[in-house]
């Protein structure tokens, strides 16, 4: 984010390390919303959303077919009267540290994940932010 973007407060970062689960809207083909419960990461130093999943997932070749063109995805987070959303172009990697890093997140976060062969990592660069009042300045 630019400097002159939404920046999060100290209440959203502690928010976003709490276990909460989260959505995350990617675009189908047909432009229309693809909208799944998952877990997720944010790196505040790289102001990058991390979302672990399988190559064959839908929201995986979501994020993978537009990439580059525009293509962007958001991930909301809800707790009560507390919500964020954190939304930014968006791309898919195969790429093994871009993966261990999404993993080791994942697992510092939620749980340790069952391993994969197939294992990918949804990344959205956060450019945009929207939340409720103690969350954004």
């Amino acid at each position: 984010m630019s400097q002159d973007e939404t920046r999060l407060t100290d209440a959203a970062l502690e928010f976003l390390g709490e276990r909460h689960l989260a959505t995350l809207t990617t675009l189908r083909p047909d432009g229309s919303p693809h909208v799944v419960a998952i877990g997720f990461t944010y790196d505040a130093e790289r102001e990058l959303v991390r979302v672990i999943t399988f190559a064959g997932a839908i929201k995986a070749g979501n994020a993978a077919r537009r990439a580059g063109s525009g293509n962007r995805a958001a991930v909301c987070q809800v707790d009560g009267g507390r919500w964020i959303t954190l939304e930014g172009p968006v791309r898919l990697s195969a790429d093994p540290d871009d993966v261990a890093a999404g993993v080791e997140r994942y697992a510092a976060r939620y749980r340790e994940p069952a391993a994969r062969l197939d294992r990918v990592v949804i990344e959205i660069a956060v450019d945009r932010v929207l939340g409720s009042a103690t969350m954004t300045r």
